[in-house]
């Protein structure tokens, strides 16, 4: 087959940083692979450990066994939570039946739980921002007694609330909103109920409101922006929204590269690239070399903020 002459037509890439993995998805990572090397294969986890079919695969070769509960996982066999945290109830079946357990839950989220548990002793009714459904709001509303936190996903839902106290209220979010859709659910609450107690620091982690300041810097300058990450992971999701709510309408969100739109994508000049907290560098990487194969790319690396976040491991798996 003969080579097409003609040139490549040229494509500016807006590489936005920071993306890609945050502190608690590569704790996260490791105590699965510490899990495995402690106890050999296999190791068990409850639910996916991030929200990353690629993560999921290559942990899955490693020997970690994916399973959706409890009851799936051999007595004597270990079992790590996932990031986004488990209701209480879990860790006290693991418990209950003398298992080896390890929770992988992100900091950032443990320290929400904290906060509802501090909330819910001084007798405040507890409203959490976030999404139905998600893994970690399932787990934060978990932590307390049914009918101690109710879920708020919108301005709207939040103006209907009627609480049994309007000034026994606290207010906590789910880690990875979208900080401007937060800021509108709080707005509303905070002008209905003064006195409603909000955290001392924010509950969006560091990692979530970085990744959403990038696209917020590049989106005005791209034609087109691709974000790297799985539909259940909601940091991803955001970015897409966040991208096209700052008039960028041809964004996607895409899982490698090839779900890459091409058809839709055409042959725009600016393109602008991000991966949710969950995508591994590899991810973007091959993306760019797909765009490589179709265009004469240039890459800008667009940096807003180094990030140098560590957590520690467990201390079963820290020695």
């Amino acid at each position: 087959m003969t080579p097409d002459p003609r040139p490549l037509p040229d494509l500016h890439v807006l590489l936005a940083s920071p993306r890609g993995f945050c502190a608690g998805v590569e704790r996260a990572i490791q105590i699965v692979e510490r899990a495995l090397k402690k106890h050999g294969s296999p190791v068990y986890v409850r639910h996916e450990i991030v929200h990353n079919r690629r993560v999921v695969k290559r942990l899955e070769a490693m020997g970690a066994i994916f399973v959706d509960e409890l009851d799936e996982v051999p007595g004597d066999r270990p079992v790590i939570f996932s990031a986004h945290g488990v209701p209480k109830s879990v860790p006290q079946e693991a418990k209950n039946r003398t298992m080896i357990y390890l929770d992988a839950t992100c900091p950032l989220v443990s320290k929400v739980h904290v906060e509802a548990e501090h909330h819910h002793a001084k007798g405040l009714d507890i409203i959490l921002i976030g999404h139905a459904g998600h893994p970690e709001v399932i787990g934060t509303m978990g932590q307390l007694p049914e009918g101690a936190i109710t879920l708020v996903e919108t301005p709207e839902e939040a103006a209907r609330f009627t609480p049994r106290d309007p000034t026994k209220l606290a207010l906590i979010t789910q880690t990875t909103l979208s900080v401007d859709d937060a800021a509108g659910v709080i707005a509303v609450l905070r002008k209905r109920f003064p006195t409603i107690r909000r955290p001392h620091k924010e509950d969006i982690c560091y990692a979530t409101t970085n990744r959403q300041t990038a696209v917020k810097t590049i989106a005005p300058r791209c034609d087109a922006i691709l974000v790297i990450g799985a539909p259940t992971s909601s940091n991803s999701m955001r970015l897409v929204e966040v991208a096209q709510r700052l008039g960028c309408k041809d964004s996607w969100l895409v899982e490698s590269a090839d779900e890459i739109p091409w058809a839709s994508l055409g042959h725009p000049g600016v393109l602008g690239i991000t991966a949710g907290a969950s995508a591994p560098e590899e991810l973007v990487e091959e993306v760019l070399s797909a765009l490589r194969d179709r265009f004469t790319v240039t890459i800008e690396e667009i940096s807003v903020i180094q990030e140098h976040v560590t957590f520690k491991l467990p201390r079963l798996l820290s020695a």
